[in-house]
């Protein structure tokens, strides 16, 4: 608006079109101050067009800005201690009448807006124009006239917040139709605007007492939306928000900056900061693009995107621009960059190689060293599990990765890329029988990449075994369990682990007495998913079944501990111990078994368990609770050790595991232990914590954390 000048032939309807249905921004950029406006640019009444209201352009506005949802308007008393009043104009030529309730989110008594002669006559924002800012506009002779003919008519009003009104997602509209982020507007708005705009009148009032009590204010975004400050202003108001942790506020702040002024590469940097403290940062990524578009050598958008492709594993982006920001640029983030670009090369190897171990190694390697939103690692790497039959630690790994919208995906990996990323989530939920979700991923990935020979294979294969798990389901309600065998066997073929299937088959064989291809089916199902409790009980099950009271009583106490609750696994249990306790050699097993305990904590009576293999290993990490396992070497490492026996004495709840790195290398080397000793916390199967060897503080006041809360 500080553009604006009478002087302009165009006039007011001009700047209707040019200010109001062609750039379509409600609050338009101009000075905080309205003096620049002069009150008598022309003090004829100007004709308004009839067809300007039926035009297709009011009809889109209307459209917009969804008028139904405005806020209810709240009336105040009238306000009385202004010194001068001036008369409502003559109106001449107007359509119909103009109302005189209250309007806006300045609510301002009825007296006042005659003196100020502002009264918004239509849709198309046309007011009497005194002075922006509601100032009082006297008559020639400096008193009261109740006709003012010379008035001058302003085509155009921005529109205040309570007039923007809310949208149907209870955020504010911004100018272009979108909302102002993710803020919480207080909620107390709507009555703030109205205190706020009555201080702004009383504030330009003339003959205003200097000591007159300001009114208190408001949330600072309730002001600058009453008050309409300027772009620069607004920028300032987001950074205090940001300062203090509240990002929403600022993105609320810095979307309304750009939306007065699009072509300030600060406001989208900034814009960019929020989105990043509120973990979008694929849109914070495209906001620093936008603003190094705007201004090529803006170093602090190049630092900002650099840090951003960190973080996304674009090793190769984040040094570039690291290199653009100049000074800014820290070397440690610079070594972390190069580091992460020697870890994705050693990934790309690997995977050409077929080496899903040192796939897994590598990715852990990348995602530690400062990748820790990188989406396209952590696909590569729940894909290495899968390879290497760990499916339950495939989509743990990959429920850790960010969650994006598939959209942005798209516009930061390209179709492509996004389609690759979308075959991994649906081979993971293959995995996991979960063939719905993965039927509707693996479709999706076909529509941005319908030529992909691998993307249509991952479709067909999910509808195959989709389509066997419904069937047999079908015919095992229906008591054919031969038939329902044979269904969950033709899936089988296109997965022969998968875990559903097997365990389902698995329960056709128990049905029809085949109780060792059922134990053998729930073995291969317990083996890619150690905490598949419902294979695990079906194994329970048969082995009861075959009279194996101990094979039965183990998988049973392992599931008593994840569901203490279930009457199924507690009946099990007893029936299985009860069966043992009869058993001639259990006695003389339990003896032999005590006194070599005995003899083994004779020094030490600790309940830190040795791990004898991979599935002991396994089936104490993937219980219910926490465990806290050591890898160590056997002969060193005592200090460590010795921790961990007192913890355990103290903690009895926690199960506490000791890892002999050189008994068990693979075991260390699929858990990515490079550096020992080093302890790591499990919680339900899932890492949760992994400290130094040499951190034995650190141990012990995070296991009182875990035990106390």
């Amino acid at each position: 608006m500080a553009d604006y000048s009478p002087d302009k032939k165009s006039g007011c309807v001009a700047m209707i079109y040019g200010g109001l249905f062609r750039q379509r921004c409600f609050w338009p950029r101009r000075s905080a101050s309205t003096s620049s406006i002069p009150t008598n640019g022309n003090n004829g009444m100007q004709s308004v067009n009839s067809k300007r209201r039926r035009g297709s352009d009011e009809r889109a506005f209307l459209d917009d800005t969804n008028l139904n949802e405005y806020p209810q308007r709240i009336d105040e008393s009238p306000m009385t201690n202004f010194a001068t009043k001036a008369s409502p104009p003559l109106y001449q030529g107007q359509g119909r009448k103009v109302s005189n309730a209250p309007i806006a989110s300045s609510k301002v008594g009825n007296d006042h807006q005659q003196s100020n002669g502002l009264v918004r006559a239509s849709s198309s924002n046309v007011m009497l124009f005194g002075n922006l800012g509601n100032l009082r506009q006297p008559a020639g002779n400096g008193t009261s006239n109740p006709r003012i003919s010379n008035s001058s008519v302003l085509d155009y009003l921005p529109m205040t917040a309570s007039e923007m009104g809310l949208n149907s997602n209870g955020n504010y509209g911004n100018a272009y139709g979108t909302n102002i982020g993710n803020g919480n507007v207080n909620a107390n708005c709507n009555a703030y605007n109205n205190k706020e705009n009555v201080k702004v009148a009383r504030n330009n009032v003339k003959g205003k007492a200097d000591d007159e009590p300001e009114e208190e204010e408001g949330g600072p975004l309730c002001r600058a939306l009453s008050t309409r400050l300027d772009p620069e202003t607004l920028k300032a108001m987001g950074n205090e928000e940001y300062k203090q942790g509240n990002f929403a506020e600022a993105l609320a702040f810095y979307d309304r900056a750009i939306g007065l002024d699009r072509d300030m590469a600060s406001y989208r940097s900034n814009k960019s900061a929020a989105l990043t403290g509120l973990g979008r940062l694929l849109e914070a990524v495209f906001e620093c693009r936008e603003a190094i578009r705007i201004d090529p050598t803006y170093r602090r958008a190049h630092h900002r995107l650099a840090t951003l492709c960190l973080r996304l594993g674009e090793a190769e982006k984040s040094l570039y621009h690291y290199k653009q920001s100049g000074h800014d640029a820290d070397p440690s983030d610079i070594a972390k960059a190069k580091n992460l670009q020697v870890y994705l090369s050693k990934c790309t190897e690997a995977r050409k190689l077929r080496d899903w171990q040192t796939v897994t190694k590598e990715t852990s390697s990348a995602i530690s060293s400062g990748a820790d939103s990188a989406l396209q690692i952590f696909a590569l790497k729940a894909e290495s599990l899968l390879k290497l039959q760990r499916h339950q630690d495939a989509d743990s790994e990959l429920s850790k990765a960010p969650k994006f919208g598939i959209d942005d995906c798209t516009k930061f990996f390209g179709p492509v890329g996004n389609a690759n990323l979308l075959v991994i989530r649906a081979q993971v939920d293959m995995a996991l029988g979960r063939f719905d979700e993965a039927v509707a991923t693996a479709k999706r990935a076909a529509q941005l990449d319908s030529t992909n020979k691998d993307v249509n294979a991952t479709v067909r294969k999910a509808q195959a075994l989709a389509s066997a798990r419904s069937n047999g389901n079908e015919l095992f309600k229906a008591s054919k369990f031969l038939d329902a065998c044979v269904a969950y066997s033709e899936g089988l073929e296109q997965d022969s682990s998968n875990s559903v299937l097997l365990c389902n088959r698995a329960a056709c064989r128990c049905k029809l007495g085949q109780f060792e291809k059922a134990i053998d089916d729930c073995n291969k199902a317990l083996n890619v998913r150690p905490s598949y409790s419902k294979a695990r009980l079906r194994r329970a099950d048969c082995n009861a079944k075959l009279e194996r009271w101990e094979d039965s009583a183990q998988d049973y106490e392992i599931l008593r501990k994840e569901m203490p609750s279930d009457e199924e696994v507690a009946r099990g249990l007893s029936e299985a111990q009860a069966h043992l306790r009869k058993s001639p050699q259990y006695e003389q097993r339990r003896q032999t078994q005590h006194q070599g305990n005995q003899s083994k904590d004779a020094k030490s009576d600790t309940h830190l368990t040795v791990v004898k293999d991979t599935d002991h290993f396994r089936q104490f990490v993937t219980s219910s609770g926490i465990s806290v396992v050591l890898f160590c070497h056997k002969s060193s490492d005592q200090k460590a050790l010795v921790l961990m026996e007192q913890l355990s004495k103290r903690n009895q709840s926690l199960n506490f595991i000791k890892v002999e790195v050189e008994e068990h290398p693979q075991l260390a080397k699929s858990e990515g232990v490079n550096v020992v000793p080093i302890f790591r916390m499990y919680k339900n199967g899932s890492r949760m914590k992994e400290i130094p060897g040499t951190s034995l503080e650190l141990l012990e006041s995070t296991v009182k954390f875990y035990t106390t809360s």
